[in-house]
C-alpha cells in the first residue's frame, strides 16, 4: 500500500472517534445516520457496524451520551468528548507545523 493511502486509512477509518464527536458536538445525531453524515461531511463512508463500535466505546467511556430523538437513540459530545477534540486539534495543529 502506498503511504498515502496508508495514512488516508489511519486519518478516517482508523479513527472514526474524531469525527462522530466532530458531528454531534452541536447537535443530537441519530446512530443510523452516522456513517452517512460522516460521508457527506468528510468524503467517506465508514462501515456501520465498525461506526455503531465506536459509538458505543465513546459512550461507555463518556465522551458522548445516549439521547433519544424522534423515538430513536441518538448521542451527543458529552465535555470529556469536546476536551478530547480540542487536545486532537492541538495535536493536529503541532504536527502540522513540525511536518
Amino acid at each position: 500500500m502506498e503511504p498515502i493511502k496508508r495514512f488516508s486509512n489511519s486519518i478516517t477509518d482508523g479513527n472514526l472517534w474524531i469525527y462522530i464527536l466532530s458531528l454531534a458536538k452541536e447537535v443530537e445525531i441519530k446512530e443510523e445516520d452516522i456513517s452517512m453524515l460522516i460521508f457527506e461531511k468528510f468524503g467517506f463512508l465508514p462501515n456501520k457496524l465498525i461506526a455503531k463500535t465506536v459509538l458505543f466505546r465513546l459512550k461507555k467511556e463518556g465522551y458522548a451520551s445516549k439521547e433519544k430523538l424522534a423515538g430513536k437513540p441518538s448521542y451527543k459530545t458529552t465535555e470529556k468528548g469536546l476536551k478530547e477534540l480540542e487536545s486532537m486539534k492541538g495535536f493536529s495543529s503541532d504536527l502540522i507545523q513540525k511536518l
